[in-house]
Formats: C-alpha cells, structure tokens, sequence
C-alpha cells in the first residue's frame, strides 16, 4: 500500500530544515538563531552552540554567548569564525562576545546568493522526495499491489504536493532576499 503522507510529512521536514538555516542568516540584527548552523566539534562529536552555553542578545547589534565550560570557550571561537557568518568573537573569560556590524551592500549580494542557493538545495532535495515516491509507486505497479489509476493518482497528488511546497520555498527566498536587501 502507498503511503503519500509519508513523502509529505519527508518534504514538509525538508522545508523546515530551509526555514532554520534561513533563520541564521544574518539581517543586520543580533538574533540568536544565527548561530543554529555553527556545530562545534567538541566531547568526540559535532553540537550546536547552545547545548554548551547560554545564548543572549543584550542589544540590538551583539550576541552575548555565556559558555558553561571554560574548556570549550576557544571550539566556539573556532567554530564561529570557521562559519559563514562573518563574525568576530571577543573573549572575555567565559563571555563571548559577538559585535554584528552594518551590512555592506557587498555582503547583502553575498547572502543573496547564499539564500538563493539554500533555496535551490531545498528544491532538489523536494524533488528527489518526489521522485523517490514515484519509484515506490513504479514498484507496487509492477509488483501489482496496486492499480494503474491509483499510480496515476497518487502521482498526482505527490506531483501538487511538490509544485505547492517549491513555490513556498520560493515565496520565503524572496521575503529573506528583501529582508536582507532592506536597509
């Protein structure tokens, strides 16, 4: 029996996933979901920063990180410059800091960019949902499990599923793009 719910609920995962990295992009405001991509390599494995410290934003344009640890305090420092995110961590005992300057316009275009290509991950990631249903219902066809109008069905549906989920996902790369475009 073919089961769609479970490629909705696959391609639904998929969209959430886009929506958190595209949550850590940086808009010119100290926000700290920014840091949800940054994974530190640390106790044998890789974690996110907020399972080894305290996350604040006390103004506008800083992100206080108040790590438990003091051991871990320079994993952060590493991570986050590794980042894409173009910070630069004070250190202050087991205080950092994080300053978040001014967007350039060069540095808008480059997230642009980035958002765009996260964008397009997401779709193909989508459509490879897509077609891996499509597969399934190829193989109970063939197996005779089910009918030939309840292929052409379910693809149907699995086909309005992905076209509605992509123009989500392309409706939220143009709100981040003007967010991030807007002074």
């Amino acid at each position: 029996m073919f089961e769609e719910k479970k490629y909705n609920n696959k391609m639904s995962k998929t969209y959430e996933v886009f929506q958190q990295e595209l949550g850590s992009l940086r808009t010119g405001r100290a926000n700290a979901s920014m840091l949800d991509i940054v994974k530190v390599d640390v106790y044998g494995q890789k974690m996110p920063i907020n399972q080894l410290a305290s996350i604040t934003t006390p103004e506008p344009r800083t992100i206080n990180i108040q790590v438990w640890d003091i051991n871990n305090v320079p994993l952060i420092d590493t991570a986050i410059k590794k980042s894409e995110l173009g910070l630069n961590p004070q250190i202050d005992g087991q205080l950092v800091r994080l300053p978040v300057p001014d967007l350039s316009e060069e540095r808008r275009t480059e997230i642009k960019k980035i958002i765009k290509s996260m964008g397009e991950k997401c779709k193909i990631s989508i459509r490879n949902i897509r077609r891996e249903a499509n597969d399934e219902l190829k193989k109970l066809f063939k197996d005779k499990d089910i009918s030939e109008d309840e292929v052409k069905k379910n693809e149907k549906i699995i086909q309005d599923y992905t076209d509605n989920q992509i123009k989500i996902i392309d409706e939220r790369v143009e709100k981040k793009e003007k967010e991030i475009m807007t002074i």
